[in-house]
């Protein structure tokens, strides 16, 4: 459970999130009380529940990201495919996680960025092409181990 003051939250970059991560969220969310917040560009589906919020910010590029990186604070836990939003994340102390399952610390966040930025260039001279390949179980699974892993050490560090 989370602190009397609610202070925990949940904070998902919607836009891009798999549909299968973001119902196993709202799960977490009920059984544990913590709220959630969606940032999208535009209105999405969220179900109806006092403990989940959706955040519809501009059109413009990065402006979910954003909001997030500006509206969440340590303790809190996001989660995001976004790389260069998830090494800021880890550099204000927030916990980040990859919709794949894996998480972001201080030790792997930067690598991941010069790869991330490796790729992209690749991806623009036309070297490579396409992306990652769907999710599938067994990256949800990967996803679920992390968020119950990443949930325990937010709750014990909080006492």
């Amino acid at each position: 459970m989370i602190d009397d003051d609610g202070s925990m939250k949940i904070w998902i970059d919607a836009d891009a999130c798999p549909k299968m991560i973001k119902e196993f969220v709202f799960k977490i969310s009920r059984r544990l009380k913590i709220p959630v917040v969606l940032v999208a560009n535009s209105a999405i589906h969220v179900p109806r529940s006092n403990l989940v919020s959706l955040v519809v910010v501009g059109k413009g590029i990065d402006e979910a990201d954003r909001h997030i990186l500006e509206a969440c604070a340590v303790g809190d836990l996001a989660v995001t495919a976004d790389i260069p939003l998830a090494s800021s994340l880890v550099d204000k102390g927030v916990v980040a996680i990859d919709p794949r399952g894996g998480v972001y610390t201080p030790d792997n966040v930067k690598e991941a960025l010069a790869t991330r930025n490796l790729m992209h260039g690749l991806r623009e001279e036309g070297t490579m092409q396409g992306g990652p390949p769907p999710l599938g179980p067994r990256d949800r699974e990967k996803f679920a181990n992390a968020m119950d892993r990443e949930l325990t050490r937010i709750f014990q560090r909080r006492g």
